[in-house]
């Protein structure tokens, strides 16, 4: 509402006295900020004072002319970037903005009613310092949140960068214990190298944010990005994924500065577990030697010819023979519980073993032969398993 004819004068009133309470009053809702919002302990009083020093001038440009400045004509982004980069909350920043606003309101009703003020005019400015509240706030939120986005982003590169150069093994000792400062990894321990890709149809990037809550929930520490399209990083200790649709191989502990090794162990390792179709975490103990079954397909071809293909030959009793003897050896070469799992007599248990050593010319009993007669049973689970994608 414009000021009528003869209100000009008190108005000004109202207004110079309100400019001489400015820093009395930011004065003491610093110190209010202070003990009711803990993380605006950590903003410097001097950018407080200055913050403090734009919105009073800002309200009493409202009061004077009646109209409140449009959403794009506050520059909000210095001090959003600056309240992000603090770790203060958007809430709070909030809270601190308002509460900054009803102290030059109530300052305000408190002049003009000692002054006299026309009441229209007084309820009409201050309904102009409500709506600047409102669009302040929604400007403030907005740029807080594409602050907190950009920081983010910038943080995500940064991690990512150092993670990268790290398990390639690129970075210098020294780069090495700058950056695990930065990111709160510490060099004296060790730490595993992880990669891991999503076992269902979730993005990487989700999987990264779901793994990473899973191994701190369980109190572990763990850095992780996105790289080359799997989730890659270090881990203090096996995690726990519980039902994480996740396929992951894990290296063994390492310095930091020999993690690169152990970045590549899991790669070998991720590589197997996706060849068996497995879901979850792996590392050398899980897999063992299955690992080099995948590894060394000739040698798997080879085995394959000399223990496997030639059961063929019997029809539906090749595949009997195969599925006893693939029971022997799990069950610790022992007959009696072959035949139990199976259903079976033992000694037709017997019959298929003693089958099986004929039409192969070799011996269930050699060592040998239960070495390369596993090779090629974890060979054919490769050819059986739903392969996925390297």
């Amino acid at each position: 509402m414009p000021v009528q004819p003869g209100a000009t004068a008190p108005l000004e009133r109202v207004i110079t006295a309100m400019a001489a309470q400015q820093w009395p009053l930011g004065g003491r809702l610093h110190a209010e900020l202070a003990g009711h919002i803990p993380s605006y302990r950590v903003v410097p009083r001097e950018l407080l004072d200055e913050i403090w020093h734009r919105h009073f001038q800002r309200a009493l440009t409202v009061l004077r002319a009646g109209t409140v400045p449009a959403p794009e004509d506050f520059d909000e982004a210095d001090v959003a970037r600056d309240r992000a980069a603090r770790g203060v909350p958007l809430g709070d920043g909030l809270r601190a903005f308002r509460r900054a606003l009803s102290a030059i309101r109530d300052l305000f009703i408190a002049e003009a009613t000692r002054r006299g003020l026309d009441p229209v005019l007084v309820v009409d400015r201050t309904t102009c310092l409500w709506e600047l509240a409102d669009v302040a706030s929604l400007r403030i939120a907005a740029v807080h949140r594409q602050a907190e986005t950009a920081s983010a982003l910038l943080d995500a590169r940064r991690r990512a960068g150092f993670l990268r150069g790290l398990l390639h093994g690129t970075l210098s000792t020294a780069e090495i214990h700058s950056g695990a400062a930065v990111h709160g990894v510490d060099p004296s321990r060790p730490y595993r190298a992880i990669r891991a890709v999503p076992n269902g149809d979730a993005a990487p990037d989700t999987l990264e944010g779901s793994l990473d809550s899973h191994v701190r929930r369980h109190g572990r520490g763990a850095l992780l990005t996105v790289l080359d399209g799997t989730v890659a990083g270090v881990v203090e200790a096996k995690p726990e994924t519980g039902d994480l649709q996740v396929t992951a191989g894990l290296g063994p502990p390492a310095d930091l500065t020999a993690v690169h090794r152990s970045f590549r162990a899991a790669g070998r390792l991720l590589g197997a577990a996706r060849a068996y179709a497995l879901r979850g975490v792996y590392d050398l103990g899980d897999l063992s030697w299955r690992v080099a079954v995948v590894a060394e397909p000739e040698l798997a071809e080879l085995l394959l010819d000399r223990y496997l293909r030639p059961l063929q030959a019997e029809g539906e009793f090749g595949a009997l023979i195969e599925e006893s003897v693939r029971a022997y050896l799990q069950k610790g070469r022992r007959v009696r519980e072959v035949a139990r799992s199976a259903h079976v007599h033992v000694n037709t248990v017997r019959y298929r073993l003693r089958r099986f050593e004929e039409l192969t010319g070799t011996s269930l009993d050699a060592p040998d032969t239960a070495v390369e007669l596993s090779w090629a049973l974890a060979a054919r689970e490769l050819r059986t398993s739903p392969r996925r994608p390297a």
